[in-house]
């Protein structure tokens, strides 16, 4: 019988990193792309709101890039510099809210790849955070935001896996949605990491909630903060010379937003 441990996702780094920092070159290359295609000035300075583990910060430091981070998670803070520490970087993630920051210096681009931004539950939670980048950019400067989308069209995907291997180490990652309150925007979910290795086989389950944002609401959020315009949307395929066009259908959308 497999040991089920409930617990935060994010107090278990190691694990969680496996899974969700294996897939780090298709964002990396498509962020590099993107700095190059709608970048106005040279991209030297990168920040990452819910860092996490640092997956993609210690690799965009690698690259010659100047990064810092935050994350309200101690644990995943402590993975993150410990990783740009062993990398030869320093360890430049903070625990500070995502709602309510602000930075010593401003940054060329801030990015968040995977959804975190969801984690804002409340719009004017969305609304601070989306400001606090802002206040944090150079004029001019880019916020690359990848998050899922509710289709208005067609059948929501309620289930997702993934699987990573590292040496004996196996995890496989599941996500299914619970429920969804349309009239709070709330989708409940269940996220589970069945974790192998040569002798113990064990369960990590969490419960997340995410706010909801169908196309028109996102796009109506970006407008109500008056401080980015939209230069363009991609999938989650990163392909940099293929854009797409949101709609009530889609579902996984990268906007890559400039501060006005």
């Amino acid at each position: 019988m497999i040991e089920t441990i409930q617990g935060n996702l994010y107090d278990y780094p190691k694990y969680y990193d496996l899974v969700f920092g294996s897939d780090w070159k298709a964002e990396f290359d498509f962020l590099q792309a993107c700095f190059e295609k709608h970048a106005e000035r040279p991209v030297r300075r990168v920040f990452e709101p819910a860092c996490g583990t640092g997956r993609l910060l210690v690799k965009l430091a690698a690259a010659g890039f100047e990064v810092a981070g935050l994350d309200l998670n101690e644990k995943a803070l402590a993975y993150c510099n410990d990783r740009l520490t062993r990398s030869g970087f320093p360890p430049t993630a903070i625990c500070a809210d995502m709602a309510d920051f602000q930075l010593d210096r401003p940054v060329d681009v801030a990015l968040n790849m995977i959804n975190s931004f969801r984690h804002l539950t409340t719009g004017e939670q969305a609304l601070d955070h989306l400001n606090c980048v802002a206040q944090a950019l150079v004029p001019g400067g880019l916020y690359v935001l990848g998050l899922h989308l509710t289709p208005t069209v067609g059948e929501a995907m309620d289930e997702e896996s993934w699987h990573a291997q590292r040496g004996n180490l196996s995890v496989i990652s599941h996500l299914k949605t619970l429920g969804v309150d349309h009239r709070r925007r709330l989708e409940k979910v269940r996220m589970t990491l069945d974790i192998y290795t040569p002798t113990r086989t064990s369960r990590l389950e969490d419960r997340i909630v995410f706010r909801t944002y169908t196309a028109a609401q996102m796009e109506s959020l970006i407008a109500d903060a008056q401080a980015f315009s939209i230069c363009e949307t991609y999938d989650f395929g990163y392909q940099i010379d293929r854009p797409i066009t949101v709609g009530p259908e889609t579902e996984d959308v990268v906007y890559v937003l400039r501060k006005v």
